[in-house]
């Protein structure tokens, strides 16, 4: 069934990621009118989640922002497909870096980086990066259901040499890379909401008292790599600008827990910027009420 889903669905995702641009916005308003009004795709996650985080704002805000992050995803999605046959050229011109020296420099002091983002404007595309560094690239990931559309996810990202790897893979990857020498760069999505069990630091997040992953700052620490956060702006449909911040050079210097701190804050910070760009569709919050007491 996995192969005879894949051999169904991949010529209709290779036949819109050859769309051009033009259109395939035009697909995308479409997708859209379809998820937000017939479908309703996690609508109710949604208005949970701007309830909660943004009490002051009225209806007619919240509304607002929802629509705006519905039409975002539909663009999200559609921009995912397109990476199967976008050119390089065409990349570098939509996704584009700031102070893309932050991360050269790093590596001029032999230095590998953990770099840290949220689920906020665009990620898909980050893996350009690697044309600019010299760094190998990684990306942590989860594996894909079907194994097909796993190999394909993964396909992508090494046109531009970069390796996805799982959670359990990470650190031993990473690890046996750092003992050959090799420099790498390896992004994580940080602003997931862990399970229970793997709770270790409660914070506030947009107000509201939760579980934070702490995975990238703990791996930071154990390989000694420097970590830093990437920042992320819509500059207009199709096109992102990402900046990059230093959070910490030499993380072990650095109390546990500060820097995935300092990361939150700076997600909060994008969030309230424009929060139509948050992933609003994911339960971030969904562990509130279950903080251990002190």
């Amino acid at each position: 069934m996995q192969l005879l889903a894949y051999i169904l669905i991949y010529p209709i995702l290779w036949l819109i990621s050859n769309l051009p641009f033009r259109l395939l916005y035009i697909f995308s308003d479409g997708l859209y009118y379809l998820l937000y009004y017939v479908i309703g795709y996690r609508r109710k996650t949604v208005k949970e989640n701007l309830d909660l985080v943004f009490p002051n704002k009225s209806d007619k805000e919240k509304k607002v922002i929802t629509k705006k992050f519905y039409h975002h995803l539909c663009d999200l999605v559609l921009e995912s497909v397109k990476s199967m046959t976008i050119s390089e050229s065409e990349m570098r011109k939509r996704f584009a870096f700031t102070n893309v020296e932050v991360l050269q420099d790093l590596e001029s002091k032999q230095r590998s980086t953990i770099l840290m983002c949220a689920h906020y404007a665009s990620w898909e595309w980050i893996f350009i990066l690697q044309k600019y560094i010299k760094s190998e690239g990684y990306a942590v990931y989860k594996r894909l259901a079907n194994e097909h559309f796993d190999k394909l996810a993964r396909r992508i990202r090494a046109r531009y040499n970069s390796y996805l790897i799982t959670t359990k893979e990470t650190i031993p990857t990473l690890e046996d890379l750092k003992n050959k020498g090799v420099l790498t760069v390896s992004g994580f999505v940080s602003d997931q909401s862990p399970k229970l069990h793997n709770a270790y630091h409660w914070k506030e997040f947009m107000g509201i008292k939760v579980p934070v992953h702490t995975g990238a700052e703990m791996i930071g620490k154990k390989l000694d790599s420097a970590i830093v956060f990437f920042n992320v702006k819509k500059v207009k449909r199709g096109h992102y600008l990402t900046t990059f911040k230093t959070l910490a050079e030499n993380p072990r210097e650095f109390k546990d827990y500060e820097i995935t701190d300092e990361f939150l804050r700076l997600v909060e910070q994008q969030i309230h910027e424009t929060p139509e760009y948050y992933l609003w569709t994911h339960k971030r919050w969904k562990h509130r009420g279950n903080a251990p007491k002190n």
